[in-house]
Protein backbone atom coordinates (compact mmCIF):
# COMPACT_ATOMS: atom_id res chain seq x y z
CA UNK A 1 0.00 0.00 0.00
CA UNK A 2 2.98 2.67 0.03
CA UNK A 3 1.55 3.09 3.58
CA UNK A 4 4.25 2.98 7.27
CA UNK A 5 1.80 0.42 9.04
CA UNK A 6 -0.19 -2.09 6.90
CA UNK A 7 -2.69 -2.64 9.35
CA UNK A 8 -4.33 -6.01 10.58
CA UNK A 9 -5.78 -8.91 8.68
CA UNK A 10 -9.01 -8.86 7.17
CA UNK A 11 -10.95 -11.48 9.45
CA UNK A 12 -14.06 -9.23 9.17
CA UNK A 13 -16.46 -11.94 8.12
CA UNK A 14 -15.41 -14.90 9.28
CA UNK A 15 -18.36 -15.38 12.11
CA UNK A 16 -21.50 -16.76 10.80
CA UNK A 17 -24.59 -14.00 11.26
CA UNK A 18 -28.06 -14.19 10.54
CA UNK A 19 -27.78 -11.03 8.22
CA UNK A 20 -25.08 -9.83 6.74
CA UNK A 21 -25.09 -5.52 7.10
CA UNK A 22 -24.23 -3.66 3.98
CA UNK A 23 -20.51 -2.85 3.35
CA UNK A 24 -19.47 0.59 5.18
CA UNK A 25 -16.40 2.23 5.10
CA UNK A 26 -15.85 2.24 8.40
CA UNK A 27 -12.87 2.27 11.24
CA UNK A 28 -13.26 -1.60 10.96
CA UNK A 29 -12.53 -1.48 7.53
CA UNK A 30 -9.78 0.82 8.06
CA UNK A 31 -8.28 -1.73 9.97
CA UNK A 32 -7.91 -4.25 7.72
CA UNK A 33 -8.17 -2.16 4.13
CA UNK A 34 -5.04 -2.72 3.15
CA UNK A 35 -4.56 -6.46 3.35
CA UNK A 36 -8.39 -6.84 2.44
CA UNK A 37 -7.53 -4.84 -1.05
CA UNK A 38 -4.54 -6.86 -1.25
CA UNK A 39 -6.23 -10.40 -1.11
CA UNK A 40 -9.58 -9.50 -2.62
CA UNK A 41 -8.72 -7.98 -5.96
CA UNK A 42 -5.64 -9.90 -8.24
CA UNK A 43 -3.70 -7.56 -9.40
CA UNK A 44 -4.18 -4.68 -7.00
CA UNK A 45 -0.33 -5.01 -5.82
CA UNK A 46 0.60 -4.20 -9.42
CA UNK A 47 -2.12 -1.83 -10.35
CA UNK A 48 -1.04 0.54 -7.50
CA UNK A 49 2.75 0.89 -8.73
CA UNK A 50 1.72 0.83 -12.31
CA UNK A 51 -0.88 4.04 -11.47
CA UNK A 52 2.21 6.13 -10.52
CA UNK A 53 4.19 5.14 -13.88
CA UNK A 54 0.84 6.43 -15.98
CA UNK A 55 0.58 9.78 -13.74
CA UNK A 56 4.38 10.00 -14.01
CA UNK A 57 3.85 9.97 -18.38
CA UNK A 58 1.14 12.06 -18.09
CA UNK A 59 0.97 14.67 -15.41
CA UNK A 60 2.01 18.20 -16.31
CA UNK A 61 4.06 20.92 -15.00
CA UNK A 62 1.43 23.15 -12.54
CA UNK A 63 -1.31 20.81 -12.24
CA UNK A 64 -2.70 19.20 -9.74
CA UNK A 65 -3.14 15.56 -9.62
CA UNK A 66 -6.38 13.57 -8.13
CA UNK A 67 -6.59 10.35 -6.09
CA UNK A 68 -10.99 10.23 -6.20
CA UNK A 69 -12.41 7.43 -3.41
CA UNK A 70 -8.55 7.37 -2.36
CA UNK A 71 -9.21 5.53 1.20
CA UNK A 72 -5.49 5.33 2.29
CA UNK A 73 -4.03 7.22 -0.46
CA UNK A 74 -2.27 3.97 -1.95
CA UNK A 75 -2.44 5.79 -5.27
CA UNK A 76 -1.76 9.34 -3.72
CA UNK A 77 1.21 7.78 -2.35
CA UNK A 78 2.34 6.01 -5.54
CA UNK A 79 1.77 9.19 -7.61
CA UNK A 80 4.11 11.31 -5.44
CA UNK A 81 6.68 9.04 -5.44
CA UNK A 82 6.39 8.33 -9.19
CA UNK A 83 5.30 12.02 -11.02
CA UNK A 84 8.25 13.97 -11.68
CA UNK A 85 6.22 17.68 -13.10
CA UNK A 86 7.28 20.52 -11.42
CA UNK A 87 5.20 22.84 -9.18
CA UNK A 88 2.29 19.82 -8.95
CA UNK A 89 0.30 18.55 -6.16
CA UNK A 90 -2.24 15.63 -5.26
CA UNK A 91 -5.52 15.89 -3.82
CA UNK A 92 -6.52 12.61 -2.08
CA UNK A 93 -10.53 13.04 -1.81
CA UNK A 94 -12.62 10.07 0.41
CA UNK A 95 -16.03 10.83 2.40
CA UNK A 96 -14.84 8.40 4.72
CA UNK A 97 -13.60 10.38 7.80
CA UNK A 98 -11.90 7.33 9.40
CA UNK A 99 -10.42 6.77 5.87
CA UNK A 100 -9.12 9.75 5.61
CA UNK A 101 -7.88 10.12 9.29
CA UNK A 102 -5.76 7.65 8.80
CA UNK A 103 -4.58 8.82 6.00
CA UNK A 104 -3.42 12.28 7.33
CA UNK A 105 -1.79 9.98 10.91
CA UNK A 106 0.18 7.86 7.88
CA UNK A 107 1.58 11.06 5.93
CA UNK A 108 2.20 12.55 9.18
CA UNK A 109 3.92 9.59 10.57
CA UNK A 110 6.57 9.22 7.54
CA UNK A 111 10.31 9.50 7.83
CA UNK A 112 10.19 12.02 5.29
CA UNK A 113 7.53 13.96 3.70
CA UNK A 114 5.83 12.85 0.77
CA UNK A 115 8.34 14.21 -2.43
CA UNK A 116 4.49 15.57 -4.21
CA UNK A 117 2.54 17.09 -1.40
CA UNK A 118 -0.70 15.28 -0.63
CA UNK A 119 -3.54 16.92 0.42
CA UNK A 120 -6.44 14.81 2.08
CA UNK A 121 -9.87 15.96 1.88
CA UNK A 122 -12.56 14.67 3.18
CA UNK A 123 -15.80 15.02 1.16
CA UNK A 124 -18.20 13.39 -1.29
CA UNK A 125 -16.24 12.78 -4.90
CA UNK A 126 -19.14 14.33 -6.53
CA UNK A 127 -18.93 17.67 -4.36
CA UNK A 128 -14.98 17.85 -4.30
CA UNK A 129 -13.98 20.60 -6.87
CA UNK A 130 -11.78 19.83 -9.86
CA UNK A 131 -9.53 22.06 -11.72
CA UNK A 132 -6.05 22.14 -13.65
CA UNK A 133 -6.08 18.89 -13.33
CA UNK A 134 -3.79 16.64 -15.68
CA UNK A 135 -4.13 12.92 -14.05
CA UNK A 136 -6.94 11.63 -12.00
CA UNK A 137 -7.30 8.40 -10.54
CA UNK A 138 -10.94 6.75 -9.99
CA UNK A 139 -9.06 3.51 -8.22
CA UNK A 140 -11.81 1.23 -7.77
CA UNK A 141 -14.37 4.10 -6.72
CA UNK A 142 -17.21 4.57 -9.40
CA UNK A 143 -18.16 0.97 -8.52
CA UNK A 144 -19.67 2.28 -5.09
CA UNK A 145 -21.32 6.04 -6.88
CA UNK A 146 -24.55 5.39 -7.76
CA UNK A 147 -24.85 4.29 -11.56
CA UNK A 148 -27.28 7.23 -12.06
CA UNK A 149 -24.28 9.77 -11.02
CA UNK A 150 -21.87 7.96 -12.73
CA UNK A 151 -22.01 10.13 -16.07
CA UNK A 152 -22.23 13.52 -14.39
CA UNK A 153 -19.05 12.85 -12.12
CA UNK A 154 -17.25 11.57 -15.55
CA UNK A 155 -18.23 14.78 -17.09
CA UNK A 156 -16.94 16.66 -14.55
CA UNK A 157 -13.76 14.71 -14.59
CA UNK A 158 -13.02 15.88 -18.51
CA UNK A 159 -14.44 19.28 -17.63
CA UNK A 160 -11.48 19.44 -15.42
CA UNK A 161 -8.85 18.02 -16.45
CA UNK A 162 -6.31 20.06 -19.07
CA UNK A 163 -5.98 18.97 -22.49
CA UNK A 164 -3.76 15.62 -22.93
CA UNK A 165 -4.90 15.00 -19.25
CA UNK A 166 -6.02 11.64 -18.21
CA UNK A 167 -8.15 9.77 -15.82
CA UNK A 168 -7.39 6.18 -14.35
CA UNK A 169 -9.76 4.10 -14.11
CA UNK A 170 -9.71 0.59 -12.02
CA UNK A 171 -13.29 -0.90 -11.85
CA UNK A 172 -15.17 -4.17 -10.67
CA UNK A 173 -16.37 -5.22 -13.82
CA UNK A 174 -19.62 -7.37 -14.95
CA UNK A 175 -19.59 -8.97 -18.60
CA UNK A 176 -23.18 -9.34 -20.39
CA UNK A 177 -22.35 -13.23 -21.11
CA UNK A 178 -23.91 -15.42 -18.16
CA UNK A 179 -21.55 -17.83 -18.81
CA UNK A 180 -18.29 -15.44 -19.43
CA UNK A 181 -19.78 -13.80 -15.87
CA UNK A 182 -20.70 -17.11 -14.52
CA UNK A 183 -16.31 -18.47 -15.21
CA UNK A 184 -14.61 -14.98 -14.19
CA UNK A 185 -17.04 -15.41 -10.51
CA UNK A 186 -15.71 -18.90 -9.95
CA UNK A 187 -12.32 -17.76 -11.22
CA UNK A 188 -12.25 -14.75 -8.83
CA UNK A 189 -13.74 -17.04 -5.38
CA UNK A 190 -10.89 -19.17 -6.11
CA UNK A 191 -7.82 -16.38 -5.80
CA UNK A 192 -9.62 -15.85 -2.72
CA UNK A 193 -9.91 -19.19 -1.62
CA UNK A 194 -5.75 -19.10 -2.52
CA UNK A 195 -5.55 -15.99 -0.17
CA UNK A 196 -6.58 -17.80 2.81
CA UNK A 197 -10.44 -16.50 2.51
CA UNK A 198 -12.86 -19.44 3.51
CA UNK A 199 -16.22 -19.78 1.76
CA UNK A 200 -18.40 -18.52 4.72
CA UNK A 201 -15.84 -15.00 4.40
CA UNK A 202 -16.66 -14.93 0.51
CA UNK A 203 -20.30 -15.70 1.04
CA UNK A 204 -20.37 -12.90 3.63
CA UNK A 205 -18.58 -10.42 1.33
CA UNK A 206 -20.20 -11.06 -1.67
CA UNK A 207 -23.67 -10.37 0.46
CA UNK A 208 -22.10 -7.17 1.87
CA UNK A 209 -21.29 -5.58 -1.20
CA UNK A 210 -24.49 -6.46 -3.59
CA UNK A 211 -26.37 -3.52 -2.43
CA UNK A 212 -23.42 -1.02 -2.58
CA UNK A 213 -21.16 -1.73 -5.47
CA UNK A 214 -22.62 -2.47 -8.58
CA UNK A 215 -20.05 -3.02 -11.38
CA UNK A 216 -20.60 -2.32 -15.43
CA UNK A 217 -19.17 -3.81 -18.41
CA UNK A 218 -15.73 -2.55 -19.85
CA UNK A 219 -18.24 -1.26 -23.15
CA UNK A 220 -20.70 0.62 -20.57
CA UNK A 221 -17.34 2.34 -19.05
CA UNK A 222 -15.98 2.99 -22.71
CA UNK A 223 -19.29 3.89 -23.57
CA UNK A 224 -20.14 6.45 -21.15
CA UNK A 225 -16.38 7.86 -21.09
CA UNK A 226 -16.96 9.16 -23.93
CA UNK A 227 -20.06 10.32 -23.67
CA UNK A 228 -18.49 12.31 -20.58
CA UNK A 229 -16.16 14.06 -23.02
CA UNK A 230 -12.94 11.82 -23.26
CA UNK A 231 -11.42 11.57 -26.84
CA UNK A 232 -10.32 7.98 -26.40
CA UNK A 233 -10.53 5.13 -23.99
CA UNK A 234 -7.74 2.40 -23.86
CA UNK A 235 -7.51 -0.67 -21.68
CA UNK A 236 -4.20 -1.56 -20.09
CA UNK A 237 -4.98 -4.35 -17.38
CA UNK A 238 -7.26 -6.86 -16.64
CA UNK A 239 -7.19 -9.95 -14.07
CA UNK A 240 -9.90 -11.94 -14.14
CA UNK A 241 -13.41 -9.47 -13.15
CA UNK A 242 -11.10 -6.60 -12.75
CA UNK A 243 -9.87 -4.22 -15.33
CA UNK A 244 -8.35 -1.08 -15.72
CA UNK A 245 -8.67 1.51 -18.43
CA UNK A 246 -6.73 5.01 -19.68
CA UNK A 247 -8.91 8.09 -20.76
CA UNK A 248 -7.35 10.84 -22.53
CA UNK A 249 -9.15 14.25 -22.31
Amino acid sequence: MGMSRMGDRDSLYETLVNEVPDFVFDERVVRVFPDMVNRSIPGYGLIVPMAGLLARRYAQDGSILYDLGCSLGAVALAMSHAVRAAQTRIVAVDNSPAMIARLRESLAAEAAPAPIPIEPVCADVMDAPLENGSVVALNFTLQFVDPSSRLQLLTKIAAGLRPGGVLLLSEKVRFGNALEQTLHTDWHHDFKRAQGYSELEIAHKRDALENVMKPDTLEQHRTRLLEAGFSGVYQWFQAFNFASLLAFR
